[in-house]
C-alpha cells in the first residue's frame, strides 16, 4: 500500500479566475489516482488538524520569519490579498497552507515508519516561497520544513530534496542551503521564472547541485543528467530521507514552460530514486496542464508499487 495524504480542505484556497494554480489540479490528480489500476492499492489519509500537530509551528519557525507568517494570517484575515503579482492570499489560505505544512510533516512520519514511499497531495506549493517572502504560487516552504523536521527524528542524519519541477526552487534553497545535514538537488529549465540556479551555486557545505536545462529538452536530456549528475550527488550524501518536490511542469503539454518530457518519463525518474532508497516522500509542486500532470502522478506512484 502508497499512503496518499490529502484533505478537500486543500481545495479552500482559492487563486481566483485564469490563474494557474487551481483547485482542480488536486481532483484531476484524486480521481486519476482512483481509476488507476492500482487504485486498491492506495492508502488514501487525512492530514493531522493543524492543532493537533504540536511540532507545526517550531518547524515552521526554522524556515520562515514570525513576520512573514503573520503577514499571510493578516491578508487572510482581511478577506485576501497578495503577496505579488502572482501569489494570491484568499481569505482561506493560512490555514489552508498550514494544513499543507502538516500533511508534509505526516508524510515523514509515514516514510520513516514504513521506509517506503508516500505522496503528499496538497497544495499552495512552497518551493520558491524564500523565509520571509512568497511568490511564485507559494507561501510556505514545504519541502525544507519538511527536511528540518525530518532531522528532529531518530536516526535520521541528513536529508536530500530532490526538486524535479520546472522552475528552479528558490527558496528552498535559499532556506537550506547553509545547512551540513540537507542536500538540495534541482533540474531546471533556464532561462526560466524566476531566473536563479546557476550551476556555479554549490551551498555552504558543497551540498547544492544546480543542473540548468535548456528549452525544448526531452528524456533523452534528463536521462543522462540523472545517470552523471543527480545519482552520484545524492549517492554520495547517503541521505536517511530522500525528500522530492515533485512538479510535474516539465511536461510537453504544460503552459507554463518549454520542456518535452512525457508523463511516463517520470516513471523512470523514479527507477533512479528507488534504486537510491525507498525512504521517499513526494510532495506536490507545480503541473498546470490537468492531464499530463495528474497522468504523470500515475505514472510516480505506479513504479513505487512495482
Amino acid at each position: 500500500m502508497l499512503p496518499v495524504i490529502y484533505s478537500d480542505e486543500f481545495l479552500d484556497h482559492k487563486t481566483g479566475n485564469y490563474h494557474p494554480e487551481t483547485p482542480e489540479r488536486l481532483t484531476a490528480i484524486a480521481n486519476a489516482i482512483k481509476a488507476a489500476d492500482f487504485a486498491d492499492q492506495i492508502s488514501w489519509r487525512s492530514p493531522t488538524p493543524v492543532l493537533e500537530n504540536s511540532s507545526l509551528m517550531s518547524v515552521l519557525l526554522q524556515a520562515h520569519t514570525a513576520d512573514y507568517i503573520h503577514k499571510i494570517q493578516a491578508i487572510a484575515i482581511a478577506g485576501g490579498g497578495y503577496l505579488d503579482g502572482d501569489t494570491p492570499v484568499s481569505p482561506r489560505s493560512y490555514d489552508v497552507a498550514l494544513l499543507a505544512v502538516s500533511a508534509w510533516l505526516d508524510g515523514v512520519n509515514t516514510v520513516l515508519a514504513s521506509e517506503n514511499p508516500a505522496f503528499v497531495l496538497a497544495r499552495p506549493p512552497g518551493h520558491h516561497a524564500e523565509s520571509d517572502a512568497g511568490m511564485g504560487f507559494c507561501l510556505f516552504s514545504n519541502a525544507a520544513i519538511a527536511a528540518f523536521y525530518a532531522l528532529q527524528q531518530p536516526g535520521v542524519n541528513r536529508v536530500a530534496i530532490l526538486d524535479w519541477d520546472v522552475h528552479h526552487g528558490n527558496g528552498t534553497q535559499a532556506i537550506v542551503e547553509d545547512h551540513p545535514q540537507i542536500a538540495y538537488c534541482s533540474l531546471h529549465q533556464y532561462p526560466c521564472y524566476p531566473g536563479t540556479g546557476r550551476a556555479s551555486e554549490r551551498g555552504l557545505h558543497n551540498n547544492v547541485l544546480n543542473v540548468p536545462i535548456p528549452p525544448g529538452s526531452n528524456i533523452a536530456v534528463y536521462q543522462p543528467i540523472f545517470e552523471k549528475s543527480v545519482v552520484p550527488f545524492l549517492a554520495q550524501f547517503q541521505p536517511d530521507l530522500l525528500i522530492i518536490s515533485a512538479g510535474y511542469d516539465a511536461n510537453a503539454d504544460d503552459p507554463l514552460a518549454s520542456m518535452n518530457l512525457q508523463p511516463v518519463d517520470y516513471g523512470l525518474f523514479m527507477d533512479y530514486c528507488l534504486g537510491l532508497t525507498r525512504k521517499i516522500l513526494f510532495g506536490l509542486e507545480g503541473g498546470y496542464d490537468l492531464d499530463s500532470l495528474s497522468e504523470s502522478v500515475v505514472s510516480t506512484i505506479e513504479r513505487c508499487l512495482v
